[in-house]
C-alpha cells in the first residue's frame, strides 16, 4: 500500500480524443507552463463543485476551441510530482460534427497513430495511457455516455 505523501492533491481530467480513423490527439505545453514542452492528453483542472466531465468539455473548448462529446471513464490514474499529487479521470471522447482542434491555449496539437505515441516526449503522469493506447489501441466508440452528475 502507498504511504501518503502529504503533498497537495490535485484532481484533473483528461480527453482521449480519437478520430473515425483511430488517430489520437495530443497537445504540447506551452513553453510558459511548468514541464513546458512536453506532449500530454489535452485536458485540465476540475474546479470545486464542478462535474469532472463538465471540466472536460470546459477544458477542451478553452485549449482546442473544439465541442467534444464525452464518453465512459476510460481509465484513472495517480502520480507523484515533486510539489503535487496528481489524480486523473481519463475518458474517451469524439469531436462534435462539424468541429476541428486547434492550438489555442496549447503550444501545438497532433493527431498520431497509438503506436506512434511512445516516439514523443510524454507528461510523466500520462505514459501509462501510451502504454495502454499501444497494448489496446483507442476507447472504442460509440462508449456509453456519462451522466450528467459526471
Amino acid at each position: 500500500m502507498e504511504a501518503f505523501s502529504g503533498l497537495p492533491r490535485k484532481l484533473v481530467v483528461a480527453g482521449v480524443v480519437v478520430d473515425d480513423r483511430g488517430l489520437v490527439l495530443i497537445t504540447q505545453r506551452r513553453a510558459d507552463q511548468s514541464l513546458g514542452g512536453f506532449w500530454e492528453f489535452p485536458g485540465g483542472k476540475v474546479e470545486p463543485g464542478e462535474a469532472p466531465s463538465t471540466a472536460l468539455v470546459r477544458e477542451l473548448d478553452e485549449e482546442l476551441g473544439a465541442a467534444v462529446e464525452v464518453g465512459a471513464v476510460w481509465d484513472v490514474l495517480h502520480h507523484v510530482y515533486p510539489t503535487f499529487e496528481l489524480v486523473m479521470i481519463v475518458y474517451g471522447c469524439r469531436l462534435r460534427p462539424g468541429q476541428a482542434a486547434r492550438a489555442v491555449e496549447v503550444a501545438d496539437l497532433r493527431w498520431v497513430w497509438p503506436r506512434d505515441l511512445p516516439g514523443h516526449d510524454i507528461l510523466p503522469a500520462d505514459r501509462p495511457l501510451v502504454g495502454r493506447l499501444v497494448a489496446e489501441g483507442p476507447p472504442p466508440w460509440p462508449v456509453p455516455r456519462t451522466s450528467s452528475g459526471g
